[in-house]
């Protein structure tokens, strides 16, 4: 059997991890052949490929990125581009096809499922917004690299006393800014999936002032203020028709400058959140994902994810992995308000 892989999307830690696991497996337990394709959907697209072997992997397991590249690739913008992924994996002779990667990929993924393309899932994504699996990889390192971020700003914060606005990634879901802002004990925590009061943020920041202390504020590049739009970094759309957001944190800097008198400062995160070496976490999951998928090309259950459910690795149905994302739910935000201000 010959068996493709492919990472798509935006890269994060973990995925050679996975390609690790694939090839392995795929290689010691079943003889497989294994064949990489560069650049997420492009490489299909082009025939741009090579061979997976034991040596190719023997030393990825704590690279970040991916060995196989990536792009945000859509197949179906492209004129003819399902018809020359088929062709591809015709020509190539690939029975089954792994695409490891986020809510396009897989959708992509899907799509080609329902098309006919022998397909399994790897879900992949720093922002840890896809509803059919309780973590992805990619989260965990993003949350620990954003909090370390944050215990190195505070000391700076508390040496000029002044306000200090973490923008972190999270587009339409909240969970890198909710989590290592709990974990860094930041004073505000700022999420896509309410709409935030900007007297609100300022009076809890006043509160922190008045106590002597420097606030910090984490904020997802996604937050929105009350009657207020996403902050547009650029107005351009990728292939699958988002806009690169990014400068909330800017702007709310230079509003509670402005509203305290107090001097405010932003600093944006951004891909430092993607990169570096993967936690022992996501290493462990990214593997455990990779071996599952193995198994459930093995067993001929394609259009299918595998999924973390519990302790359990499980799969579900491609089209049910990429109905809905998974957002930071009401409660979760107001129980974390207690250390507001």
């Amino acid at each position: 059997m010959r068996v493709g892989l492919l990472t798509g999307g935006g890269d994060c830690p973990g995925l050679n991890a996975v390609i690790r696991a694939v090839v392995r497996k795929g290689i010691e337990v079943h003889d497989w052949d294994l064949v990489g394709f560069r650049s997420g959907w492009q490489g299909p697209m082009t025939g741009d490929s090579r061979p997976l072997g034991l040596d190719d992997v023997e030393d990825i397991l704590d690279r970040g990125g991916t060995i196989l590249g990536s792009s945000r690739t859509n197949p179906y913008k492209e004129d003819g581009g399902a018809e020359a992924i088929k062709k591809t994996l015709a020509e190539e002779s690939v029975d089954a096809l792994v695409a490891i990667g986020g809510e396009d990929t897989l959708g992509v993924a899907n799509r080609l499922g329902e098309d006919g393309v022998n397909v399994v899932g790897v879900p992949k994504t720093i922002d840890n917004d896809l509803d059919a699996t309780d973590y992805t990889f990619g989260f965990d390192t993003a949350v620990h690299i954003a909090t370390e971020a944050i215990d190195r700003l505070r000391t700076t914060a508390e040496s000029h006393h002044r306000a200090l606005v973490v923008e972190v990634m999270g587009r339409h879901a909240g969970w890198i800014a909710l989590h290592s802002g709990l974990a860094g004990g930041a004073n505000v925590i700022l999420v896509p999936e309410r709409e935030f009061d900007v007297e609100q943020v300022v009076e809890w920041v006043e509160r922190r002032f008045e106590r002597m202390y420097a606030p910090i504020i984490v904020v997802a590049e996604g937050a929105v203020p009350v009657g207020g739009a996403e902050v547009l970094h650029s107005g351009e759309r990728d292939a699958f028709g988002h806009v690169r957001l990014g400068g909330v944190g800017q702007w709310l800097a230079e509003e509670i400058a402005d509203r305290t008198g107090k001097e405010s400062r932003a600093v944006v995160l951004g891909h430092t959140q993607r990169g570096g070496t993967p936690t022992a976490y996501d290493r462990v999951l990214a593997t455990r994902f990779g071996l599952q998928a193995v198994d459930a090309v093995a067993e001929g259950d394609f259009g299918a994810m595998v999924a973390l459910r519990g302790t359990d690795i499980v799969r579900v149905k491609l089209a049910d992995a990429t109905a809905k994302l998974k957002t930071v739910p009401e409660d979760r935000y107001t129980e974390a308000q207690v250390f507001f201000g």
